[in-house]
């Protein structure tokens, strides 16, 4: 297969100062036929210095070049495990932008918003509906947010009943962000190991569930790509304790229209509306996640919700709330566009979703396990993970990566989960074409013939980058985050 890279990433281009030639400027006016005004001393600088001199196609070039750096799913395939970088319908950003949603002030009275609420009312219907959960709340500005307010609203609920548990099981196939939201809450953490297929069984959460544990933190699907086939017999022994069973919905994708994780026991789960659906999602955001609850749950929710009365829709405070975890009405916009998605995709459209993305993860898995390693051999559902323990030469993960950059494409996630050593997490999701998945394939089936032929193609990797590999720990231990003249 022959070695494309792309003409974005090939190009050179120095910074703006380093454009800068003496004397150049980016515009000009015409002289001036007025007296001209003075501002106060106060508000003026003799000189400023160090400002790059530039002419305007100076600028403009700059920035279109710089433009052409950027790898996406508008430029390519972006089989990125977990973050669900799929193609994100163009509408949904035209709503979005409607001026009666994108100029709506923060503090408008709810008079005069009727619109936002309904909308919002409206999606946490579609929601409920969804998931199986009777109460939502669409505060949390983030997935990793929505874990933390879950487990706000768990620690409240057995606050309420006058128990203090300390310790949180956490499957060893979950999402790294857990641990994290549980011990913010206060809570030990206390692992539990997959079985030999890579999900959690009935049997090692029955060995450490005792009446001190609040909750489980399972993610369905796992991070392997694969359902958590006894996820009712497990909430079930969850319950009989006293606990409450917590799922991170970032995986939803696959299971939409399928199987609802409320009518699988489970207490409260966090949606990705960035990821399940269809806001673009990387480098920071915005997302969204609100979370879903169980009617026992329901007085413990972020505030505010959203309530229909006979006077219209209002802002309303669940009884016993865990109170804000953002200011005003969360990330609007993100609402706005994952109400989008659902209303044009409907249930059938939503139902194909999860069933193109496991056929496409599916695919991807059958074409490549003869060659590369894959640990846990059941069916995926929306994600298959891999290891690099085929590869030869000396090649590792991180140079099958640096790799499929020199053929086009970024690359996936690596090294996560944790629980597959040198993994290679591939998620192609439901809008990849066969086509797309073929070429994806192949340049996956060529590194691997590399690292047996000529392995200091990937131990090199990328070449046809401007830079080439880079020192990612000086990277991040060390950046330089702005220019500085040398003298």
């Amino acid at each position: 297969m022959e070695s494309l890279g792309t003409t974005g990433l090939v190009l050179n281009e120095k910074l703006l100062f380093e454009h800068s030639d003496p004397g150049r400027q980016g515009y000009s006016l015409p002289p001036l036929d007025v007296e001209e005004a003075t501002l106060p001393a106060g508000l003026t600088r003799d000189e400023v210095g160090g400002l790059p001199e530039l002419s305007e196609v100076d600028v403009v070039r700059h920035f279109t070049r710089l433009s052409t750096w950027n790898y996406g799913v508008d430029s390519g395939f972006y089989p990125l495990g977990s973050c669900t970088m799929k193609y994100n319908p163009k509408v949904n950003e035209v709503v979005a932008r409607l001026p009666g949603f994108a100029a709506t002030h923060p503090h408008a009275p709810a008079a005069l918003c009727q619109g936002a609420l309904e909308l919002m009312h409206d999606l946490q219907q579609a929601l409920a509906e969804i998931s199986g959960f009777p109460a939502l709340s669409l505060q949390p500005a983030a997935g990793a947010q929505g874990e933390f307010a879950g487990m706000l609203v768990i620690r409240a609920w057995h606050e309420s009943r006058g128990e203090k548990r300390h310790r949180v099981l956490i499957p060893d196939t979950a999402h790294g962000t857990n641990p994290a939201s549980a011990a913010l809450c206060g809570y030990e953490v206390s692992p539990v190991a997959s079985g030999a297929d890579g999900r959690l069984s009935a049997a090692a959460v029955a060995a450490q569930m005792t009446e001190d544990v609040a909750a489980l933190m399972v993610t369905n699907p796992n991070t392997l790509g694969l359902f958590e086939s006894d996820i009712a017999e497990i909430c079930r022994i969850v319950h009989a304790k006293g606990g409450l069973v917590y799922c991170d919905g970032a995986n939803l994708n696959a299971l939409l229209g399928m199987a609802r994780p409320g009518d699988m026991g489970i207490d409260v789960m966090h949606f990705n509306l960035h990821k399940t659906f269809a806001t673009p999602h990387g480098g920071g955001g915005p997302g969204a996640g609100p979370v879903g609850g169980c009617a026992k749950l329901a007085p413990f929710l972020p505030a505010p919700v959203v309530e229909k009365t006979a006077e219209g829709y209002r802002l309303t405070s669940p009884d016993r709330s865990v109170g804000r975890v953002k200011a005003f009405h969360g990330h609007f916009g993100v609402l706005v566009k994952a109400y989008a998605y659902i209303r044009s995709m409907g249930a059938d459209g939503l139902k194909r979703v999860a069933h193109m993305a496991v056929l496409n993860a599916n695919y991807v898995r059958a074409r490549l396990q003869e060659v590369y390693h894959l640990p846990y051999r059941g069916r995926s559902l929306h994600e298959v993970v891999f290891s690099d323990k085929n590869l030869e030469g000396g090649c590792h993960t991180l140079d099958l990566a640096k790799r499929l950059i020199d053929y086009g494409y970024h690359p996936p996630t690596i090294y996560f989960p944790l629980v597959v050593k040198g993994a290679i997490m591939i998620e192609p999701t439901e809008t990849e074409s066969l086509e797309t998945l073929d070429e994806f394939c192949e340049a996956m089936l060529a590194i691997a013939r590399e690292s047996r032929q000529s392995p200091e193609l990937l131990l090199k990797a990328p070449g046809r980058t401007r830079i080439g590999r880079l020192d990612e720990t000086a990277a991040a231990r060390r950046p330089k985050l702005k220019w500085e003249k040398s003298d």
